[in-house]
């Protein structure tokens, strides 16, 4: 690649990773809040974990909004760009997680405090339904066909990178703050510290040139004169079997995810009777390292293929599941750190690949909707009730032998679907029906 051509797709990715990273801060940091302060703040009343079962309940309604946001900014992604549709993502992310750091809380106005705080995180879940696509979409739809799993994996660190950021923050608090202090009033700086970050990234965003791969397309259309349906009934008439691939695909990487970085808040404060300190330093080292891998994973699928590299991610998570609770259960802090950072360096095996891997299976006309919906609606069936499940299980059999069977099961699910797919590494984005790719290179 010319070196013009690799600054300009060296812009795409950092614009695109500061807002993913903004984004993902702003969606991580309720995750992280609900496990520690909100079952106290809003409601209260329950016993602990009961009160973060509903604490959870309010986290998982955000991703009820993700299919809804993937729908609605996809269908205006493939109609007028994906430029226009990221800049409003931030936007509306932003102002809706600076709001909640000026919400009253249950003992101020009662009842409205948990409401207006669902309504918050409902808009939360739209916006970022339809950030994830389009960012993974216009670092994609710039770079070029055979490294594409590597740049296209760069957005896929905002969602580390958010955690990391957001826990941060937190364990930062949690260390110069007595426990007091930081329920009564220092839990709102993150939140409403997402205000500055969201300036900055709309400083960046702004610069970056539409995607060429939808300009062209565009272009084509208006000269054959074509008048396509609204991209979503194209892509549940045409592309509904690639809409299962990318749900299924998810659920393995989604439940993981929220088992390792979620549940393990609880785990630690709760039944190992530890600090939350011990729980959040394991997620904030876990993660920096996790951001640092997904891009190899990432280049390692455009040299042996996305499927094989997938699948490694899923098999091993399965058999991560049972070893995760096994260090946990020492109470160490160096073998809490282990488990956690092992596992989210699992997790980038499935997470590295994946942004090149659901781009390729759309074409471009539908891309953005098509990816928008698979991802998000997983994100209800996995990401949404991880918490929830997994915390449920964990009380109603006493025990982590269950939760470890709940992320062996979507692995299943996950090696199902991926090994249904074609192998895509290397395919041409401009193509309007992707075909099975050529091999990978091994250079």
């Amino acid at each position: 690649m010319p070196r013009s051509e690799n600054r300009s797709i060296a812009k795409v990715v950092g614009a695109s990773l500061i807002g993913t990273t903004i984004e993902w801060y702003d969606f991580f940091l309720y995750g992280s809040a609900a496990a520690l302060v909100f079952n106290k703040l809003f409601f209260p009343g329950s016993d602990p974990l009961t009160g973060t079962l509903l604490s959870f309940a309010t986290y998982a309604i955000g991703f009820l909004a993700r299919p809804l946001g993937g729908l609605v900014f996809g269908h205006f992604g493939d109609r007028v760009g994906r430029k226009k549709l990221l800049v409003f993502s931030l936007l509306l992310m932003g102002g809706s997680t600076c709001a909640m750091g000026l919400l009253p809380t249950y003992a101020t106005v009662g009842v409205a405090a948990p409401l207006l705080l669902t309504a918050l995180r409902l808009v939360q879940g739209f916006a970022l339904g339809g950030e994830w696509g389009g960012a993974v979409l216009i670092v994609s739809e710039h770079g070029d066909d055979r490294r594409r799993g590597f740049w296209a994996s760069w957005p896929q660190c905002g969602a580390p990178g958010g955690n990391l950021l957001a826990t941060a923050v937190l364990a930062i608090l949690a260390a110069v703050q007595s426990d007091a202090a930081f329920t009564a009033w220092g839990w709102r700086i993150p939140f409403l510290l997402s205000g500055v970050l969201v300036i900055i990234g709309l400083w960046i965003r702004l610069t970056v040139t539409e995607s060429p791969v939808f300009l062209a397309a565009q272009e084509k259309a208006r000269q054959r004169g074509e008048q396509h349906r609204a991209p979503a009934v194209e892509v549940f008439r045409g592309a509904w079997r690639r809409v299962l691939i990318t749900i299924g695909a998810r659920m393995a990487e989604n439940v993981s995810y929220y088992v390792l970085t979620a549940f393990i808040l609880v785990y630690v404060t709760g039944p190992l009777g530890l600090s939350k300190s011990a729980g959040l330093n394991a997620v904030l080292i876990g993660s920096a390292i996790h951001f640092v891998t997904i891009p190899l994973w990432g280049a390692l699928s455009d040299r042996i293929g996305r499927r094989p590299v997938y699948l490694f991610g899923a098999v091993a998570m399965a058999g991560w599941a049972f070893a995760f609770f096994a260090l946990m259960d020492t109470r160490s802090p160096g073998m809490i750190i282990l488990a956690a950072t092992i596992g989210l360096v699992l997790h980038g095996a499935m997470y590295g690949p994946q942004a090149a891997f659901f781009a390729e299976q759309f074409p471009t006309r539908v891309r953005y909707t098509g990816l928008s919906i698979g991802g998000q609606l997983s994100s209800i069936a996995a990401g949404a009730l991880a918490p929830i499940v997994a915390v449920a299980l964990f009380k109603e059999f006493g025990g982590t032998l269950a939760v470890s069977l709940y992320v062996v099961v979507m692995c299943v699910l996950t090696v199902i679907a991926v090994t249904s797919a074609k192998e895509t590494a290397g395919s041409s984005l401009h193509d309007e029906q992707p075909a099975t790719a050529p091999e990978p290179a091994t250079r």
